[in-house]
């Protein structure tokens, strides 16, 4: 297995959890798990030089932390 599907993967996973907790209304926990799913994807971006991936994701993580930083 490559390391970008290890990433991938990974971030996958961490990116559920953050779901899971959100569903569980588990804060700050869930915003952490998304923020490190976030990085992750948008490195998977990079390895994949795939810019859409690294917009949405970027993109994401404006969000995730802006409304973190203001709640």
């Amino acid at each position: 297995m490559k390391t970008v599907d290890i990433v991938k993967w990974v971030a996958t996973v961490i990116q559920l959890a953050g779901y899971g907790l959100t569903g569980l209304n588990i804060v700050p926990w869930n915003v952490f798990a998304f923020i490190v799913g976030i990085v992750l994807w948008f490195l998977v971006g990079v390895l994949w030089k795939d810019r859409a991936i690294m917009v949405v994701h970027l993109g994401a993580f404006i969000a995730i932390v802006g409304g973190y930083l203001n709640s």
